[in-house]
């Protein structure tokens, strides 16, 4: 069996053990044309630059001619069977053009941080991540590929890196003794480098209900990794009232849905029901889900954690995640108790930029229409119970003010970003007027009640 195939072997494994994964993608091998200035491999006959002041390992698979070869100081060329270099004359090739050498890129460009250069072992159409748990969580398993070169950094130290286990050079890492040693040897430290410090725990995620991903201390770097190519700025979103999901580094066009859970709750399970139930459904087509365990809000103080779930729009159309938030809420309505569901609310993006005033209107009304469904539907369910309660209200009503109480869940003063390293230059914040299409919240959970 290749490597490719025992690693691809390990992810079906943690697959079956329901351990998460997370695979490194790129390389340093010398035959991959990103690597190099020019954006292609260097040419037959032509000079050959690596940076002379950095420290990496190239994989060389192939066997080269090149009249020139400049080594950096310290590293080393791995080569693989049949693979090395012979001479050539200069411009021997007619593709050299000027006969400029091919420098070899930065090796210090890939961060740890960096939402993009992580693979997730366990995907599924229609299934994402917000970016904070693209980057390897607290119970993951981190793999990156034995077939290939890599180097690594760790980023400004502000916190260790935790993870559940690492896989690298064949072996795989499970207590920060073996790890530590490894990162100090010199294969260590030709493939990871900075002040950041990596720790290793075998602890599993025990909890059915899931477990919070851990990243939250290091969103600021990975937005700041993320954004990087952009020039530190969001893309502008596709929509009013444009949502931030918790984890998320910029808005997005769609509806968060939350989830307050039982211990009978499984988020496996609801995820398959999510996927299974619903999106492969004709009118959801298009959409892209994403549904982890999340810190709660500090002034909601039933629960430390709550269920998110990300309906994210891709495509030009809209409305097709607030249909299936509203599908979400219906279902929770009839089938809560056995999913383990509490109680739920949901937020909307609104319409696309470009949009008339009649889309916002329509939604507007259907979603008031669902809403006293709701109603309709829950209170039998609650007089059932005999746990029918409400809110207090602190202030008089005054007269002709609508009725209704604030959510919470979406406090703007709760919800404030973690600090980044440095502001980011016209990213724009979360939205405080982002439209609240619809929700249903199980009084149950009122923060001041009275007994009815």
């Amino acid at each position: 069996m290749g490597a490719l195939g025992r690693v691809l072997l390990w992810l079906q494994l943690c697959a079956l053990t329901q351990a998460a994964s997370k695979l490194w993608v790129p390389n340093t091998d010398f035959e991959v044309a990103a690597n190099w200035s020019q954006n292609r491999t260097p040419c037959e006959g032509g000079a050959v630059e690596f940076p002379a002041n950095k420290m990496l390992s190239v994989l060389v698979r192939e066997s080269h001619a090149v009249s020139d070869l400049l080594l950096p100081l310290d590293g080393e060329l791995v080569l693989a069977s049949g693979a090395g270099f012979g001479i050539s004359d200069a411009g021997s090739h007619r593709d050299c053009g000027t006969g400029d050498p091919a420098v070899f890129r930065d090796p210090d460009r890939f961060s740890w941080y960096d939402p993009h250069l992580w693979r997730s072992g366990d995907e599924a159409p229609g299934l994402f991540s917000v970016d904070a748990e693209r980057v390897p969580c607290r119970h993951d398993d981190v793999v990156f590929p034995p077939s290939a070169s890599f180097r690594v950094g760790l980023g400004p130290g502000a916190s260790p890196v935790r993870v559940r286990s690492i896989s690298a050079l064949g072996r795989t890492f499970t207590s920060d003794e073996d790890l530590a040693a490894f990162l100090a040897s010199r294969a260590g430290r030709l493939r990871f480098h900075g002040p950041g410090v990596l720790s290793v725990d075998p602890e599993d995620c025990a909890d059915p209900s899931g477990c919070v991903c851990g990243n939250a201390e290091a969103q600021p770097w990975i937005c700041a990794a993320l954004l990087q190519p952009l020039g530190s700025r969001c893309p502008q979103a596709a929509c009013h009232g444009a949502l931030r999901p918790h984890g998320q580094c910029c808005d997005l066009c769609g509806a968060v849905v939350l989830l307050t859970h039982g211990p009978a709750f499984d988020l496996e399970r609801y995820r398959a029901r999510v996927l299974g139930t619903f999106l492969g459904l004709p009118q959801y087509q298009g959409l892209q889900v994403a549904v982890s365990k999340v810190p709660r809000p500090p002034r909601l103080r039933e629960a430390d954690t709550e269920i998110q779930v990300v309906l994210a729009e891709t495509g030009p159309e809209t409305g097709g995640a607030g249909r299936l938030a509203r599908a979400l809420l219906a279902d929770v309505a009839e089938h809560g108790e056995a999913l383990g569901v509490l109680a739920v609310t949901m937020r909307e993006s609104g319409a696309h930029v470009g949009v008339g005033s009649a889309a916002g209107l329509a939604g507007g009304v259907a979603a008031s229409l669902l809403l006293a469904l709701l109603v309709l539907v829950a209170l039998p369910l609650l007089r059932r119970a005999g746990r029918l309660r409400w809110r207090r209200r602190e202030e008089t009503v005054p007269a002709g003010a609508a009725l209704g109480f604030d959510n919470p869940v979406f406090d703007v003063a709760a919800s404030k970003e973690l600090p980044r390293p440095r502001p980011l230059s016209g990213a724009p914040k979360a939205a405080t007027g982002s439209t609240s299409h619809s929700y249903f919240v199980n009084p149950l959970f009122a923060g001041a009640e009275a007994e009815a």
